[in-house]
């Protein structure tokens, strides 16, 4: 392969690998949403009615029932307060369980510049700087550097371009940040099924990739292959 054989392999590889990248960093790579489930309703709803009945909300109730039938309920050594609970945790968990399907209590849409905003917007600028540093700028300037390298004519300064390129190689993290979301799906997927022994989750999560993860995972596996590719040809330019 002679030398423009192998510029022209270079720019069409950077090229493709800029055009996988664009669409994974602006479109969409992961969907959250959070749904109430029946069985945690089933399980809270009439811890909730405990605790939200004390004693003054007892003390209203009774206010504003009919005198005889307090006395009565006192009278045979009956708690009005596990009354109401009684009569009424079923009816409460019934109409919640009934309505829950449409009761969505959490949703967020990111894609990778999104996610980046909205932690400088919340405040968390050094996160932020390490997923832009690490999953976009540091592997866009290695890709830059070794296309440099072989459009350069002078051997040492090729050769100090690629020592360059190696030593920052190590700080390309685009796939550790990709394997970090397929991480934050999969939490999201343990959210729906109980714990052994343990109580049924109140919120479900359903986690959904969208086409910026795929997008940015196919620029992840390109990038490598090409980075390789193009830094051999720019050592036996």
């Amino acid at each position: 392969m002679n030398t423009l054989s192998k510029r022209a392999t270079v720019l069409a590889l950077v090229l493709v690998s800029l055009l996988l990248l664009l669409p994974g960093l602006l479109q969409p790579v992961l969907t959250i949403r959070g749904v109430l489930t029946k069985d945690g309703i089933r399980h809270v709803a009439p811890l909730m009615l405990e605790k939200g009945l004390d004693d003054e909300s007892v003390a209203a109730l009774k206010s504003m029932m009919n005198p005889a039938m307090v006395a009565l309920l006192q009278a045979t050594g009956g708690d009005l307060r596990k009354v109401v609970i009684d009569k009424l945790g079923p009816q409460l968990t019934k109409a919640l369980q009934d309505g829950v399907a449409d009761v969505e209590v959490y949703t967020q849409t990111r894609s990778i510049l999104g996610a980046v905003r909205n932690l400088y917007d919340v405040g968390s600028p050094l996160p932020a700087t390490l997923i832009l540093l690490f999953s976009v700028v540091v592997p866009v300037t290695k890709s830059a550097l070794v296309t440099w390298a072989v459009f350069m004519k002078d051997t040492v300064s090729r050769r100090r371009t690629l020592d360059v390129v190696e030593a920052i190689a190590k700080w390309s993290m685009a796939d550790v940040f990709v394997v970090a979301l397929f991480i934050t799906y999969l939490a999201a997927v343990a959210t729906q099924s109980a714990p052994a022994g343990g109580s049924p989750p109140l919120v479900a999560f359903v986690a959904q990739f969208g086409p910026g993860f795929y997008w940015f995972t196919g620029y992840c596996l390109f990038s490598l292959a090409s980075q390789q590719y193009t830094a051999r040809l720019a050592r036996s330019a």
